[in-house]
């Protein structure tokens, strides 16, 4: 099974008195979490107010695999430059 890049940390965070151990940093969230949600924000808002969004159709795990889907594009995107 291939790993997928998620490209590293969104926004690290560096304890004071950590240095280079990474064990001790604060990941957060992932630059693939970052970008799946602002795919699936952008995604989300641009659903009209009587429009049924598949989000709200009990399709969520659809909304979330394209949301993820989008984000890795993204990040190979990245990449290619």
């Amino acid at each position: 099974m291939n790993k997928i890049n998620d490209g590293g940390p969104a926004f690290p965070n560096v304890p004071e008195g950590a240095g280079s151990r990474w064990a001790d940093w604060d990941m957060g969230m992932t630059l693939r979490d970052y970008f799946a949600a602002k795919a699936m924000q952008g995604w989300l808002s641009s659903y009209g107010p009587d429009d049924k969004h598949p989000a709200t159709a009990g399709d969520a795990d659809f909304v979330a695999q394209r949301s993820y889907a989008m984000a890795d594009a993204m990040l190979a995107a990245r990449g290619a430059q």
